[in-house]
């Protein structure tokens, strides 16, 4: 039960990354560009597909790396394995009002030229994974908050860590096939689409904010204020 419980919010932390509105509007800008650019359907969905994997890729093996070398160290695990439970409660707060827009934070991102954009669209699928790869590491303030403030402290505190990158990858790339998917069989109304995913995202972000702050602030009641 317990392993289905952090499994499944890796996956939900992947999948709200993905719907937040700065990946969001980058996916399908992405995606819809990649259509435009391949005449046949069957392509723009491989395409579609392989860049999505380049996004999957990009957060699983960052996340793996991060986790691997952490624990790999004795005396860093030790630390974690010791403070990492009373730092998790001010973590997921600070996550939660991130979440909730109380706090905001602009980050400097991987910008492409436009010529190199092309180039990389121009190449198949090969092209359309590195682009997915590139537009991953290109963090917002909120996929940053979600990967670096939730899904590593996460992933250090449970037996099963080096997996979770892997599953928060999934969740990244699910709503990103179904647009591709979308694309590729000519769907004309992404834009309605797009605004009704923007809005549940806006209730579902700011559910999560919520739940995020009470359970942050439960563990920090637990484990530093020794109140329970």
């Amino acid at each position: 039960m317990e392993l289905l419980i952090v499994f499944g919010s890796a996956l939900w932390l992947g999948i709200l990354t993905s719907i937040s509105p700065c990946p969001l509007a980058t996916n399908i800008a992405a995606v819809s560009f990649l259509s435009k650019k391949i005449a046949h359907p069957a392509m723009v969905f491989i395409s579609g597909l392989a860049y999505t994997l380049g996004r999957m890729t990009a957060y699983a093996a960052l996340g793996w790396v991060i986790i691997s070398s952490l624990l790999s160290m004795p005396q860093v695990a030790q630390f974690l394995q010791k403070y990492m439970v009373k730092a998790l409660g001010p973590l997921l707060i600070i996550t939660g009002l991130f979440l909730l827009e109380v706090i905001t934070l602009k980050l400097p991102g991987i910008a492409l030229s436009h010529k190199h954009h092309n180039k990389l669209v121009e190449s198949g699928a090969s092209g359309a994974f590195l682009l997915g790869l590139i537009f991953a590491l290109a963090f917002c303030p909120l996929s940053a908050a979600l990967f670096f403030g939730s899904l590593i402290p996460l992933a250090l505190n449970s037996k099963v860590g080096t997996l979770l990158p892997f599953i928060y990858g999934i969740g990244t790339g699910l709503p990103v096939l179904i647009f591709a998917v979308a694309i590729a069989l000519g769907v004309t109304s992404l834009s309605h689409w797009f605004h009704r995913i923007t809005k549940l995202e806006y209730y579902t972000r700011r559910i999560t904010g919520v739940i995020f702050i009470l359970v942050g602030l439960y563990y920090t009641g637990i484990y530093i204020l020794n109140l329970f």
